[in-house]
């Protein structure tokens, strides 16, 4: 099973590799890294349906991977309503001001990184990171993923949202476990965007003047 958040469509068949990372900047897990396996000849599972839920007035997950071809759906738990969008060029679209659930997912077909926001609620910010390979994870809050994969070559991909430089590197995946640490350096946070009590006045005013 992989840890909180992580996702990985492949399964390793008999003989294959369990890949057990552990990402870490200035001797610190790094939470949220996202880690591909990219095989030597392209290979493609089976995309599925995944969903990013707004609970809070946030993306849960704020870090999401899927594999090219995934339906994501963007259900609406809070009772404030929120309008979702991307302007990225992997994927650009905009869910109209809504609560509950749109009633058709977003099909996300190009990989690249895919930057949401809410038009209501500018703090809002998520990520999908959508990968042309079956061999994916996100690591949990202890910096730690886990990816199913056959034996083979592969060139190992690492993204986060405050990345320095470029993390990838080849490997080679031998049957049976591996373990695998990764040090990588990562720009500084930004500052907080505003108070969890300013977010929400903010909220009861919008909501009032909705029903005005």
């Amino acid at each position: 099973m992989l840890a909180a958040w992580g996702l990985s469509t492949g399964v390793a068949p008999v003989g294959g590799s369990t890949l057990k990372l552990q990402v870490n900047a200035d001797a610190r897990p790094v939470a949220e890294a996202v880690l591909s396996l990219r095989p030597q000849q392209p290979t493609m599972g089976a995309p599925g349906r995944v969903v990013v839920d707004q609970i809070g007035s946030q993306f849960v997950p704020r870090v999401t991977a899927v594999q090219v071809g995934t339906a994501v759906d963007f259900p609406n738990s809070d009772q404030t309503r929120h309008q979702v969008y991307s302007f990225s060029p992997a994927k650009r679209f905009s869910l109209p001001l809504y609560s509950g659930t749109p009633p058709e997912p977003v099909l996300f077909d190009q990989p690249g990184v895919v930057s949401l926001g809410c038009n209501i609620h500018d703090w809002m910010q998520g990520y999908i990171v959508v990968v042309d390979t079956p061999y994916f994870a996100v690591t949990d809050a202890s910096g730690a993923a886990i990816i199913e994969a056959p034996v083979g070559h592969y060139t190992l991909e690492v993204w986060h949202e405050r990345l320095l430089g470029d993390a990838s590197q080849n490997i080679e995946l031998s049957a049976g476990e591996v373990r695998l640490p990764l040090s990588i350096e990562l720009s500084p946070p930004p500052p907080p965007r505003g108070s969890e009590r300013l977010r929400a006045l903010q909220d009861r005013l919008r909501e009032q003047r909705g029903r005005d």
